[in-house]
């Protein structure tokens, strides 16, 4: 939880660095979190509401935790626009999400593996 909130908390950060753990960690509550909230609005009969608000919340910490990630293996954050390719575009960014980080400063900010 630690790591999801980090991220909900540098919601607009879209310099520096984001670690492998940190992404990926966000990405598990963010899921976990979308699945009980469908698992509430079928209990309930709102289909869609709950869901698509959080959705929406989550929408720049999300983005913001791609690119810090694409920085940390010293992409440039623009390499988020190929998600808009389809299945090709998907697959490019899943493949970065699991790269490791640079072991070495960047220009984008010092290894947050030394600081973090």
């Amino acid at each position: 939880m630690h790591w999801y909130t980090e991220v909900m908390k540098n919601y607009v950060g879209f310099t520096g660095r984001a670690r492998r753990l940190e992404y990926w960690m966000f990405f598990l509550v963010n899921a976990l979190i979308s699945i009980a909230l469908v698992i509430v609005e079928s209990i309930v009969g709102m289909p869609g509401v709950i869901s698509g608000l959080y959705s929406l919340a989550v929408l720049l910490p999300s983005l913001a935790v791609v690119v810090r990630r694409l920085h940390d293996i010293g992409r440039s954050g623009l390499w988020i626009f190929i998600g808009v390719v389809p299945v090709i575009g998907a697959i490019v960014l899943l493949v970065f999400s699991f790269m490791e980080g640079d072991s070495n400063t960047n220009k984008y900010g010092p290894n947050p593996k030394l600081y973090g």
